[in-house]
């Protein structure tokens, strides 16, 4: 009887992993190619300023969900929030003619949108466009090949160490060193990523101790967390965890475009998960001297919380079912051992 059903177990098996394959293959095109399909320009923070009239048409231009208008007084107002990375750009219109103002370090792909719009007002107003490009990419990497490159290493700095350590140092007895070998490799590899960025491939130009330890966070909260639900859930909690980071979190970091080049729903999430995170905090970091890294770096915090908290979750249980073996054993032990023998006294015999 187990001849025939053996057979039909396998069948069920190997139904199931196809179909579970062919369900992760369809989420990764979906999660790759639907927010392509719907890129670009979504509620683009940008900044006007000119005379009641200037604004007015200004706003005309710029009606529509591409942008989101903020007004402010003067020109060096809103100089001063694209360099703190309030908003992506802005215009001002005065009368010499339209000033644009972009950060291109901050998405370069809202900066190409920024132009366009200041060619449509200028030609409106009929005068010349001077464009400044306030954030710019460095000298050495015009387009920020680096920074886009950087994202992929990342990802991985958290997930080959819970592969690894998870292999050399397997069980519960394991799981605290994993834990303090994922922590001591993301910070040689986080200070060695920011080292390249900054000093190799000159892709960035920040402060590089700031940089360095928003790279570390990232890693961090990455391989803590895969580490946590790997000890918590087995292969299965490592599969959904690394199935989040590559399917959701990579196409939807944002890092080389800027996350308001995303449909609203995807830019959103792609922030809250730890490579978008990741991305901002880089970026923010290596060109706008640490503004705005307050919320990314708030959300890989709580990531690494999360991961910890599923590592002592793990840790527990593993103390408890070790507790319950031991027991199980004494109790078996005792069960089995030989009734103690009488007590033998020596002394004369008597007849």
């Amino acid at each position: 009887m187990s001849s025939h059903s053996t057979p039909s177990g396998t069948g069920r098996k190997l139904t199931m992993v196809v179909v579970g394959l062919a369900a992760l293959i369809t989420a990764m095109l979906c999660a790759f190619a639907l927010p392509s399909l719907h890129s670009g320009p979504h509620h683009v923070p940008v900044g006007i300023t000119g005379s009641p009239q200037a604004v007015e048409a200004l706003r005309e231009n710029a009606d529509g969900p591409e942008w989101d208008v903020r007004h402010y007084e003067t020109a060096d107002a809103v100089e001063a929030a694209v360099k703190e990375g309030d908003i992506s750009g802005g215009l001002a219109v005065t009368a010499q003619g339209v000033d644009l103002y972009t950060a291109t370090a901050g998405g370069p792909s809202a900066a190409s949108a920024l132009n366009a719009l200041g060619e449509v007002v200028a030609a409106q107003n009929r005068t010349r466009l001077a464009v400044h490009d306030l954030v710019p990419f460095t000298d050495d990497d015009p387009r920020g090949a680096g920074l886009t490159a950087a994202l992929m290493p990342m990802i991985f700095g958290g997930i080959f160490p819970a592969v690894i350590l998870g292999s050399v140092f397997p069980g519960h007895r394991g799981l605290r060193i994993r834990l303090s070998g994922a922590v001591l490799f993301s910070v040689v590899a986080g200070a060695a990523i920011a080292a390249v960025l900054q000093f190799g491939t000159h892709s960035i130009d920040g402060n590089y101790g700031l940089t360095a330890l928003g790279v570390i966070l990232g890693m961090t909260a990455l391989s803590t967390t895969l580490l946590g639900l790997q000890a918590l859930l087995g292969i299965t909690g490592f599969a959904l965890g690394s199935t989040l980071v590559m399917l959701l979190g990579n196409p939807l970091s944002g890092l080389a475009t800027g996350p308001h080049w995303l449909p609203d729903g995807w830019a959103a999430i792609g922030q809250l998960l730890p490579p978008g995170a990741s991305g901002s905090l880089l970026r923010a970091n290596g060109f706008f001297d640490g503004a705005g890294a307050g919320f990314p770096a708030l959300v890989l915090t709580v990531w690494a919380v999360f991961g910890c908290a599923f590592i002592l979750v793990a840790d527990r249980r593993g103390r408890r079912s070790r507790g319950s073996r031991s027991e199980i054993v004494a109790t078996s032990y005792s069960s089995t051992a030989p009734a103690s023998r009488p007590e033998v006294t020596s002394g004369p015999i008597r007849g």
